[in-house]
């Protein structure tokens, strides 16, 4: 921080938006009576409206009052970055409960004081998605929490803030995992098909619409599975169709006994942007193999998202087709898994067994080395 000791090379940190600096001195604008962090996304001042202090409470004994974006005065509220995108979120999220459009990325960027393409980088980073993708899971949030409201299909549209009813079909699909009207009714009209069979783990259930496999479930009884499922879809009606499933249960339970010979089933699977990128992420790990959440955080571009990783395998709602058990903490260790922990392992020490004759060894690739 010694860098920051003159005038000159204090106005350069501001004037450049110097986040090292975020720590060496604060700064002052006479005209606003402010005081602000080097790097704050508030509006550049001119330079001669600018005094420099070494402390938060030099600076407030001056007569300044510290800035509501960047917090000087609250070592908490450090990370300039990570406030810009908190900022941008925020009013995504205002015009959205005023029935606007949501910002531009220009505008977000020009509120940040970055270009679009630096904004559009760091709020990626930041999130796990970019801001339109930001914006758009928003509007489904608010889609799908006004249908369980009550509220009909157009009154929802129009309160999430899409334009017109064409721009939201043309992604209820994927939305909803249904029709909107279907997902109103808690998956009334929808028919799901399900079975239960014996793998070596326990029973296992797989339940079908028509878009494609929507759950694989481990659990201790038939019963328990079924319930779970109905608890999932309260409307659905629900199909037993274990004669009609053998064909999917069979293959369900040999990928899971010989994950690497694949798993060729059409998926309906619905989540949100980021537990979506998440998910296809861990379908990228070979079986035999491993990661940790912070090897998938940064595989996406979101090097500190390790607990966002960790909460999208928590929500996968496809046991093994989704292979989240082959994501382990920084440590090497086995952590929460949906289905067991003793489940995880078991899984594990299959795929390494599969794995053994290729590698020459007793034990697949472990990315955790």
């Amino acid at each position: 921080m010694t860098r920051y000791t003159d005038r000159d090379a204090r106005l350069r940190a501001v004037l450049q938006r110097d986040r090292e600096a975020a720590d060496a001195f604060r700064y002052a604008v006479r005209t606003t009576g402010v005081y602000c962090r080097p790097g704050c996304p508030s509006r550049t001042p001119r330079p001669e409206n600018i005094e420099f202090f070494d402390t938060p409470s030099q600076a407030e004994t001056a007569g300044y009052r510290p800035c509501k974006r960047c917090r000087p005065d609250d070592p908490v509220h450090r990370d300039i970055d990570s406030d810009r995108v908190v900022q941008a979120c925020r009013a995504m999220e205002r015009t959205l409960d005023e029935g606007g459009e949501p910002p531009s990325l220009g505008d977000l960027a020009r509120n940040a004081g970055l270009s679009p393409a630096h904004f559009q980088r760091l709020f990626k980073a930041r999130a796990g998605v970019s801001p339109k993708e930001y914006a758009l899971a928003l509007r489904d949030d608010r889609v799908r929490a006004a249908l369980t409201r009550g509220l009909s299909v157009t009154e929802a549209i129009f309160e999430a803030g899409f334009g017109s009813a064409s721009r939201f079909y043309e992604r209820a699909e994927r939305t909803l995992g249904m029709s909107p009207s279907v997902y109103r009714k808690g998956g009334r009209g929808l028919v799901i098909r399900h079975a239960v069979a014996e793998s070596f783990l326990g029973p296992i259930l797989a339940g079908v619409t028509d878009r494609g496999v929507c759950a694989i479930e481990f659990g201790e009884t038939a019963e328990a599975l079924v319930q779970a499922l109905r608890d999932r879809f309260p409307e659905a009606e629900l199909r037993d169709a274990r004669t009609e499933l053998t064909p999917l249960l069979a293959e369900v339970a040999d990928f899971i006994g010989c994950p690497g010979q694949g798993l060729d089933l059409p998926l309906d699977i619905l989540g949100t942007a980021f537990q979506q990128r998440v998910w296809r992420e861990l379908a990228r790990i070979p079986a035999g193999e491993t990661r940790t959440y912070a090897d998938v955080a940064r595989a996406l571009g979101q090097p500190k998202g390790a607990r966002a990783v960790a909460a999208a395998c928590a929500a996968n709602p496809l046991a093994v087709a989704v292979p989240c058990h082959r994501v382990l903490r920084k440590s090497g260790e086995l952590a929460g898994y949906r289905w067991g922990v003793e489940r995880k392992q078991a899984l594990l020490d299959r795929e390494r067994e599969e794995a053994s004759p290729a590698t020459g060894s007793g034990e697949g690739k472990n990315a955790e080395k």
